[in-house]
């Protein structure tokens, strides 16, 4: 199996997430577009969620409907990601042949397409094709999904990215309220728990325990010299 780490930023570094209800279109995109199957609801929008909203999950929606009720054949496996203002980062690997670049094209029209009518505007939205390499070193595999799911702290500790962090109690607590990722899944806290499907790193991390444990170890041990090449920053 190969796994990618899989980035893509707004062209001239510009936001691509202007509030709430652009993330969670994305995170919509990224369940609707995982699919060999043509696009069934380009139209959905989100109620805003509390953090203490009882089902946070995407697909609630399609479960509940039962016109959404089939069974997905997935393009990809999403093992992780992480949105930021202006860049996401996911972590890929192919279910079916060229799963990867179909997703990708389906994933960034769709969402640029969303984006565009929303605000009015027209032309590019993202900096050409998204970028892409592939994990291959042991090292390296057990480094990135830590390193993309670390990337919020660029919000309020940029020390992280020395190894020179301080707080990691106040470093802790920001990833643990920042939703946009796949860092509260692997918790074991019910986030957005269908869009990414864990089992295989979860069995590498020791499960949400083993996963809890080793981020709090990597917040002292990171260096992002040992990634590079990895980490498309």
């Amino acid at each position: 199996m190969e796994i990618l780490h899989v980035l893509n930023r707004g062209v001239d570094k510009r936001k691509i997430f202007l509030d709430e209800q652009d993330y969670f279109r994305f995170i919509h995109d990224l369940f609707e577009f995982n699919d060999t199957k043509p696009v069934n609801n380009l139209t959905y929008f989100f109620f805003r969620q509390s953090k203490n909203t009882q089902s946070k999950d995407i697909a609630r929606p399609y479960i509940e409907n039962e016109r959404f009720n089939r069974k997905r054949n997935l393009l990809v496996a999403i093992h992780a990601f992480c949105l930021m203002s202006n860049h996401y980062h996911l972590l890929l690997s192919s279910r079916v042949k060229n799963g990867i670049p179909k997703f990708m094209k389906k994933l960034n029209m769709g969402y640029a397409k969303y984006f565009n009518k929303k605000y009015k505007r027209s032309g590019t939205l993202f900096e050409g094709r998204y970028k892409s390499v592939p994990i291959k070193n042991e090292s390296h595999f057990m480094y990135i999904p830590y390193y993309i799911h670390l990337n919020p702290l660029d919000l309020v500790s940029l020390e992280w990215r020395n190894g020179e962090l301080k707080d990691y109690k106040k470093a802790l607590n920001f990833l643990e309220n920042y939703r946009w990722s796949s860092h509260l899944d692997y918790l074991g806290e019910k986030n957005f728990p269908s869009i990414t499907q864990r089992n295989f790193l979860l069995g590498c991390f020791g499960g949400n325990r083993g996963y809890r444990n080793r981020i709090k170890e990597w917040l002292g041990e990171i260096s992002l010299s040992e990634a590079k090449g990895i980490i498309l920053e």
